[in-house]
């Protein structure tokens, strides 16, 4: 395809273009480095005309995209694939081997392994096809060994090539010596290594390679199939085929080295990654030079994504697409260049079309902004050999000047004290109004319904959010084991917020909240998604008000909530989460329109585990105000609840004492089987007595629950009544489903339990508890005093808060929506959550990271020590406020991780 010179320069200024400008720089480069980890969609901007007008309108988008990239020299790592003369050429190879053309200076990526061992063996497939069918994968191993010492790559490359000479005996023993230590035992090395590496690493998971474990026998046998395809005539289906697959695996190659190094940390290489590698990709119109050839790539492209793991290349096709790609690419909707433009850091997705309209590409253009990455002076080669040559220095020097010392005496204060949940309590549990505390909460909800729906009568842009909850509660129990009134009292009071606040800031949108109902234990959560996907299917005719554009939900982590998250992921319906934490909640389509709140499964038995083995909180047998580390763990998990399974599996991996494992169920489910061997066990009873047996054989253990709040209470009053070892203090530390609980009183008499449990907002009593903080408390406090009657067991607990900030993010995303679409769709909500949203609130500072579908950077989690009716809380990790880190806090926050 010709590229004429002639004519305006510039991104063409389309509708909302300036948004894609300005956004393209900050995606390749953004100053946020966390933001590389991501793998964008494919971007596919199609440009109208025929002929000529179609080159020189294509070839003027890739040159203003192409020059923002470089400067007399790639500031970043991009190729610029120009439509081929040659249908046969496949762009997956001149892809590779324009990024390793002159890479920018000191800049990771900057190795291809798999892509140049790859395009060997393509390379002699496709040379070479008249050597099949046979048994030829010793060829290949040779052939990849040989490009190795003729390219002098790795250690292969460095060794001799000639052999001494061999006139008599000796010197034939010595060549046979010589060609062992420098032929045969480097290649048999090298090419053990190299397949285990790539088959391990990407191509085992290949359907290419039909259960295969080395790498030169499956492209062997991929010889065998496609050879005869390869031979046929130019333009062939069957040869067409064949290119495709080689071109695949050549791509799949390549996006494997483009994720190496990992984003982020100390080491050298991974600090040298600063930038997203770029494929600029030219898509001349079908049936012209070059077309097949670029359709096939991008075929390619979007077939190895599948399987490529994060990060990946920011990859932009430019031309005309025709009916069969679009088919292939799963027919992408059409964009416009604003939605565009916010994808750009999005994490995957389907790909991105957005078309010109026909008079842009001949039109005004915009300046694309040139990317800053950072730069480095040195290789990150000469930094590690510094690095590592301080460090030999450092520890040389280190044993050079030990000394002994007389160890202080140990610490064996007890942290959070010594008391236990029964000490300093109210003499009765607090009592219980179900259906009145629940019926207060709807009525709040549905009279801020009725405010709502006033703004709408008043022209004012209105519209709704579903919240999913279990059940409404009719039982004392129900209402203790289940957070779903404190849940719904955050969500009415920051629906009330929303509502005074819109009365004078005209740019929020007043929300309406439906709240659904799905069944005990969320039992019908699934079906109940899928009700909602048929209704906005059909809401078009629809009052605006009733528009539903996200959900808030949910509470639990259970495989009936996990499956519901994923019917909502495929409609595409935003999603907030509140207190689900397991980290299979983000798994299959739920990620593509869930966003958690609350920090996730791993993070938080990572800081638990850490908590357990570091700090003084097992009661010393014979010193009861003296405390020390736990050396083991009795762990309680409910393998057919996902998030005691998820919550159990996690800690026990980051726990470093031993572990003894209960699999409780009162249902007599047992399935899945834990990850571990366990014994199985249904009643209360038998429980406290295995546990009793545990611990007289580990005192120094801490009891680790994972189960229900339910089954903890059942356990409890069993441990009590039994009474057989409560003489002594028994330690547990349990996730967030105990906050449930832990707080109603239910403890009153329990002297021999010392109770921690994770939470995720400080007591307002607590000295560190910010302003936000305290403010929500006292709203809390009004809320609850002018709707309700009797004590409130919940004043403490975090659900209400939880649920207040998580309806502040699907509110602040729905109104920042709005700036750029009147009509508020779901597709722009979703758009701005991928943007990230920031503010300070009742947890503590929220910070979404841009493109990721995460919890909130570095999310406040608490552990709490329940003294009485009062908890106090011991651990405080993250980002509680804006600026502060987990990694500048000392352990248990700073091993836990930050993300």
């Amino acid at each position: 395809m010709a590229h004429p010179q002639a004519g305006p320069d510039g991104f063409p200024d389309d509708s909302r273009a300036d948004v894609f400008v300005r956004e393209f720089p900050t995606a390749v480069a953004p100053a946020n480095r966390a933001n590389l980890a991501t793998k964008p969609p494919l971007f596919i901007l199609r440009v109208p005309g025929d002929g000529a007008a179609c080159a020189e309108g294509t070839h003027r988008v890739v040159e203003a995209l192409r020059r923002s990239l470089d400067e007399h020299g790639k500031l970043v790592p991009y190729v610029y694939l120009a439509a081929a003369q040659d249908d046969s050429l496949l762009l997956a190879e001149s892809a590779g081997l324009g990024l390793q053309d002159v890479p920018p200076e000191h800049m990771t990526p900057d190795r291809f392994p798999h892509f140049t061992l790859l395009r060997d063996l393509v390379t002699y497939i496709r040379e070479h096809p008249d050597r099949w069918p046979g048994a030829r994968a010793v060829a290949l191993r040779e052939y990849a060994c040989d490009q190795q010492q003729a390219e002098k790559r790795g250690l292969l490359g460095a060794l001799p090539k000639t052999s001494p000479p061999s006139s008599d005996l000796k010197g034939w023993f010595l060549v046979v010596f010589w060609l062992w230590f420098t032929r045969y035992a480097p290649r048999w090395l090298w090419q053990k290594r190299m397949s285990r590496k790539v088959m391990r690493r990407w191509l085992a998971d290949e359907p290419v390679a039909a259960g295969g474990r080395n790498l030169f026998r499956v492209m062997d046998h991929v010889a065998n199939v496609q050879s005869t395809r390869l031979a046929r005539p130019a333009g062939d289906p069957r040869h067409e085929e064949a290119l495709q697959e080689l071109d695949q695996l050549l791509t799949r190659a390549l996006l494997e080295d483009l994720r190496t190094p990992r984003v982020g940390g100390l080491l050298p290489r991974r600090r040298r990654r600063t930038a997203r590698p770029v494929l600029l990709v030219e898509l001349p119109p079908p049936g012209t030079d070059g077309a097949r050839a670029a359709e096939r790539f991008v075929r390619s492209l979007h077939r190895a994504r599948a399987t490529a793991q994060q990060p990946g290349p920011l990859v932009v096709i430019v031309g005309q697409p025709s009916t069969g790609l679009l088919n292939d690419l799963d027919n992408p909707g059409e964009s416009n260049f604003s939605q565009a433009g916010l994808l750009l850091s999005q994490r995957d997705g389907s790909p991105v079309l957005v078309t010109f309209t026909d008079n842009a590409p001949h039109g005004p253009g915009l300046p694309v902004p040139q990317v800053e990455p950072d730069f480095f002076k040195t290789d990150w080669r000469t930094t590690t050999s510094f690095l590592a040559g301080a460090l030999a220095l450092a520890l040389v020097g280190t044993v050079i000047g030990v000394r002994t010392w007389i160890a202080p005496p140990a610490d064996h204060t007890c942290v959070g004290g010594t008391e236990s949940v029964a000490e300093a309590a109210r003499s009765t549990a607090i009592p219980v109004d179900a259906k009145g505390w629940y019926d207060a909460a709807s009525q709040a909800i549905e009279e801020q319904n009725r405010r709502a729906e006033a703004y709408a009568r008043q022209d004012h842009t209105v519209r709704t959010v579903v919240v999913f909850v279990s059940k409404k509660p009719t039982t004392v129990d129900e209402t203790r084991f289940d957070g779903t009134i404190p849940e719904l009292r955050g969500i009415a009071m920051w629906q009330k917020k929303l509502n005074d606040d819109a009365a004078s800031n005209n740019s929020l949108v007043p929300l309406r909240v439906d709240v659904r109902a799905t069944g005990e234990g969320f039992r019908n959560a699934e079906r109940e998604a899928e009700r909602l996907v048929a209704e906005v299917k059909n809401e078009q005719d629809a009052e605006d008000y009733k528009r539903v554009v996200g959900v808030l939900g949910y509470a639990q982590s259970r495989e009936e909530t996990q499956a519901a998250l994923r019917v909502l992921g495929r409609a595409q319906i935003p999603t907030v989460g509140t207190t689900a934490t397991a980290d299979e909640m983000m798994t299959g389509d739920a990620g593509r329109s869930y966003w958690p709140f609350t920090p996730n499964n791993s993070r938080e038995a990572g800081i638990e585990a850490d908590f357990a083995s570091q700090e003084n909180i097992v009661a010393r047998r014979g010193f009861d105000d003296e405390c020390s580390p736990a050396g083991h763990a009795v762990v309680i998990e409910s393998s057919a609840d996902l998030y005691s399974r998820s919550l159990a599996d996690r800690f026990m991996a980051d726990f470093p004492g031993t572990e003894r494992v209960f699999n409780f169920n009162q249902d007599n489910d047992f399935e899945p089987e834990p990850s571990v061997p366990a014994e199985n066990l249904v009643s209360a009873d038998v429980l406290a007595r295995r546990i009793c047996q545990a611990l007289s054989q580990e005192p120094d253990s801490v009891l680790y629950w994972s189960a229900r709040a339910k089954d903890f209470t059942a356990f409890v009053n069993s441990m009590d009544r039994e009474g057989t070892c409560t003489t002594h203090s028994l330690t547990v530390l349990g996730g967030n489903e105990l906050t449930n609980v832990a707080q109603t009183g239910v403890f009153k008499d329990k002297h021999w339990l010392r109770l921690y449990y994770s939470a995720h907002r400080l007591p307002s009593t607590d000295r560190e508890a910010s302003g936000k903080t305290r403010q929500f408390f006292d709203d809390y406090e009004s809320f609850v005093e002018s709707s309700t009657e009797g004590t409130d067991p919940w004043e403490q607990d975090g659900h209400s808060a939880v649920s207040y900030d998580a309806f502040h993010v699907l509110s602040q995303a729905v109104a920042d929506a709005r700036l750029a679409d009147e009509e508020v769709d779901r597709r722009s909500v979703l758009l701005t959550l991928s943007n990230g949203v920031s503010f300070n609130g009742a947890t503590g500072f929220v910070s979404y990271a841009k493109g990721v579908h995460a919890p909130p950077v570095d999310k406040t989690l608490v552990l709490l020590r329940q003294l009485a009716d009062a908890p106090e809380a011991v651990v405080v990790c993250g980002a509680y406020g804006q600026g502060e880190s987990s990694q500048k806090q000392d352990p248990p926050c700073r091993g836990g991780g930050g993300s």
